[in-house]
């Protein structure tokens, strides 16, 4: 089975890949351990040469850095818990990013937690979330956490 595992380094994720290690079986399982960073320009003036973007790639450079950190961490714990797990980061839009790289890599479920960085408690289901489970051409598992999250969710890293 493939599984798309969605994280953006929230407590919200960091719950879903521990509920997905306490709730899916690792055998012949492979899991992708996915975080989608959104450019902070995405589109460039026609006047301006193409990749000419110099400070955009300042911008992205720390936000990369987390995300591979982030991801290459949750890669490990899953591994450590039996799963063939690896991490990716893509830049992109966030919900078309995870549909894609689903798509692409022939996902056959989508975990992802039910609010991320931006969520807000009194919406059912986060923006992401729920564009996922109306778009997504395979199956989706949305891990909520409860409302008053223990401050930790077992990760050791900052």
């Amino acid at each position: 089975m493939k599984i798309l595992l969605a994280v953006d380094g929230s407590k919200y994720s960091d719950a879903t890949a521990q509920a997905m290690i306490s709730r899916l079986r690792p055998e012949g399982a492979d899991v992708l351990v996915l975080q989608v960073i959104e450019p902070r320009i995405f589109s460039t003036p026609p006047q301006m040469a193409e990749g000419y973007a110099p400070e955009q790639e300042e911008i992205m450079k720390p936000l990369l850095a987390q995300a591979h950190e982030v991801t290459n961490w949750i890669s490990g714990e899953l591994q450590s818990a039996g799963f063939r797990a690896q991490p990716r980061v893509l830049v992109a839009e966030t919900r078309g990013g995870i549909l894609d790289a689903a798509a692409e890599w022939h996902a056959d479920l989508i975990v992802i937690g039910s609010h991320g960085r931006r969520g807000l408690s009194r919406f059912l289901l986060g923006t992401v979330a729920e564009s996922v489970v109306r778009s997504a051409s395979c199956s989706v598992l949305v891990v909520r956490i409860p409302a008053k999250p223990e401050s930790d969710t077992g990760r050791t890293q900052p």
